[in-house]
Formats: structure tokens, sequence, C-alpha cells
């Protein structure tokens, strides 16, 4: 059990969020609550679901607050006296009046070395740009987007291999582990936060469906290469084939043509499909879609 009497307030929503729950759970942490977005449609039957913390706070009795504005819970959260916050990827902008209620206000795991890519594509920006390391940061949480000072930053290597998924994982798991190492010397005030440096401050943009579309024109085949890693899963990398359009799971860089499944790019290299997603949804190698959808 932690040798702390601090109740912890978690803020979290996406799937990132999980193994930094789970962490302070399995430590010992009092969490007096989980603050999370409100259950939301979701797939093509737009059943109701459950953001997964919500899911795991309940499963070990933890009260869930569910607001549509945060200001609705500022009673609940001064009511549990002399807390701490800790966010992992809520999603949502926390308004100063919110970070007033904590001391020492809200901590952050933010998965890169601020004052890098600030903003909600940090793992999908590492990836896409072919970054060789990036890493995690816990952070105390400001009114401006990710520009709060620095409590602890780790490197994590990257073999320029990984996929979006991948990457989610290991610093989920890699940021929990800062974070445990961390937080018992920021609850005692050992450990104090660095400001970060403006001048080498770069953003990151959030990501939409329409963003799936590939435009090869625009991209070398290693730049297309990287972002069907950082997009696999979401806003996913569609091209089109002839009449149809296709959601591309793998793919390397290659020299030379040899099927229709290897497209031209903007340098004149080649980016050849590997694995796919056909229109009815099937996963399938380039080898079975080529054979399967060559009369089309």
């Amino acid at each position: 059990m932690i040798a702390t009497s601090k109740t912890i307030i978690f803020f979290g929503t996406e799937e990132f969020s999980l193994t930094a729950l789970q962490g302070l759970i399995d430590a010992g942490y009092n969490i007096g609550a989980v603050i999370t977005k409100p259950d939301s449609k979701k797939g093509r039957g737009q059943r109701l679901m459950q953001p997964t913390v919500k899911v795991l706070a309940t499963q070990h009795n933890i009260p869930v607050w569910q607001p549509t504005k945060l200001a609705d819970v500022a009673n609940d959260i001064s009511s549990l006296g002399d807390a701490a916050g800790v966010l992992v990827s809520y999603g949502k902008i926390i308004p100063q009046s919110i970070i007033d209620l904590f001391q020492p206000g809200i901590i952050n795991v933010h998965p890169s070395l601020l004052p890098k890519y600030r903003g909600p594509s940090p793992i999908e920006s590492a990836i896409k740009n072919g970054d060789t390391t990036t890493g995690v940061s816990i952070m105390q949480l400001g009114a401006k987007m990710d520009a709060g000072p620095i409590y602890a930053a780790k490197q994590y290597p990257l073999t320029g291999t990984e996929t979006r998924p991948e990457l989610y994982r290991a610093l989920g798991q890699f940021g929990t582990e800062l974070l445990l190492e961390s937080l018992p010397t920021i609850l005692s005030g050992e450990l104090r936060p660095t400001p970060q440096n403006e001048a080498e401050a770069t953003y990151c943009q959030l990501l939409r469906k329409e963003d799936a579309l590939l435009d090869l024109s625009q991209l070398s085949a290693n730049e297309a290469e990287r972002t069907i890693r950082a997009y696999l899963g979401f806003p996913k990398s569609k091209l089109v084939v002839g009449s149809h359009t296709v959601i591309i799971l793998k793919a390397h860089v290659a020299e030379h043509k040899k099927t229709p499944l290897d497209f031209t790019c903007r340098d004149g290299a080649f980016l050849a499909v590997d694995e796919l997603i056909a229109p009815t949804g099937r996963r399938m190698t380039a080898d079975a879609f080529l054979h399967g959808y060559a009369a089309d």
C-alpha cells in the first residue's frame, strides 16, 4: 500500500488511460473518483458504449463521474478535500477553475518529449515523421495546451517498424512506469517541475476521418509507408484501386512496379501493398485481392 493519504481523482477516457488507472490501483493509491467522458454511440449499430476506464473503475467500486461540463462536478471534487488530479488522455480541455481545485494541480502523462508534439496526436506524429526516439513527459497541467512545467521525462527508442496500436500500448506502459516512479515525490512536494522551453515547442493536429485517403503525389514512398503505420486503426489509410477504395494495413517501399498494387509516389519510388481490407470488409493479402478483384 502506498504511504500517502492523498486522494487522487483520475481523468481519462481513451484506451491509453487504462494502463495508468490500472497501475495506480495496483500500487494501492486511493482513487476517490474517475472522471471520464459520457457514454457514446459507436459502430454501425450505434450502440451506446462505456469508456473502458469507466468499466475498470466500476469493477473496483470507484465512483465514476461523466459530466458534459466539468463545472458540473466542481462541488463533487471539492467534497473530496485535499485531492490531487492525475490526467491521462481525457480528451477535453480542463478549465483553470478546475485545475485550481487540486494541490499540486493536475498531473498529466503526455506521450512525447515536451515541448515537442504538443497536441492530440504525438504518437502518430512520431511514427509519421520517422523519428528515431520519442518518450513520455510527466507535467503539471496548465490552461495552455501541453505547455505546463515538466516533472520528469524519459526517452523511448523507436525501431522504425512500430504501428500506431503497438506504440500506444508501449508508451501506455512506459508512461505508467514513469508516473509511478515520480508520483510519490510530486505529492510530497520534493519534486518541483521545470518550465518548458517555449522556443522549442512544436505542435501536432487532431486527426480526422478525412485524413485517411493518401495523396501519393504529395508523399515519398517512405512517407507513405510511415503514414500507413501511423494511421493504423484510426484514421486508417485508404487508396483507390480501379473502382474500389481499400484500407491499407501494411506496405513496403519498392524500386520497381510489379503489380497493380504497387503505387508510384512523389519521389518515383513505389509503395507496394502487402495487406489490405477489401470493400467486403475482409482482411487479405495483396495477392488474394488481385486474384479476387482482377476482373474489376
